[in-house]
C-alpha cells in the first residue's frame, strides 16, 4: 500500500493511509488475530456474517423495486 506525502503534510497522508487500510479490511483483520478464535466461533461467525449480508442484498433489492423506501441521504456538506 502506497500513499504519496504532498507538500511535507504528514497529518494529510496519514488519513488517507488509515481510510484506505479501513476500505482494505485491516484493521478488522488485526483484531480478530490478536486473539486465537475457536473453530466453532469462527463458523458461528461466518454464518452470522453471511446472513446478515443475505439481508442487505434483499433489502436494496427491495428498495430498488419499490417494495421499500429508500435511504434518506444527508445533505453533503462542503464543494466537494
Amino acid at each position: 500500500m502506497q500513499v504519496l506525502v504532498r507538500d511535507n503534510n504528514v497529518d494529510q497522508a496519514l488519513r488517507v493511509l488509515k481510510k484506505k487500510m479501513q476500505r482494505e479490511g485491516l484493521f478488522r483483520e488485526m483484531k480478530s488475530r490478536r486473539a486465537y478464535e475457536k473453530p466453532s466461533e469462527k463458523r458461528a461467525r461466518e454464518k452470522g456474517e453471511a446472513v446478515r449480508r443475505n439481508r442487505k442484498a434483499a433489502r436494496k433489492l427491495a428498495q430498488r423495486e419499490g417494495l421499500l423506501p429508500g435511504r434518506k441521504r444527508p445533505a453533503q456538506r462542503g464543494g466537494r
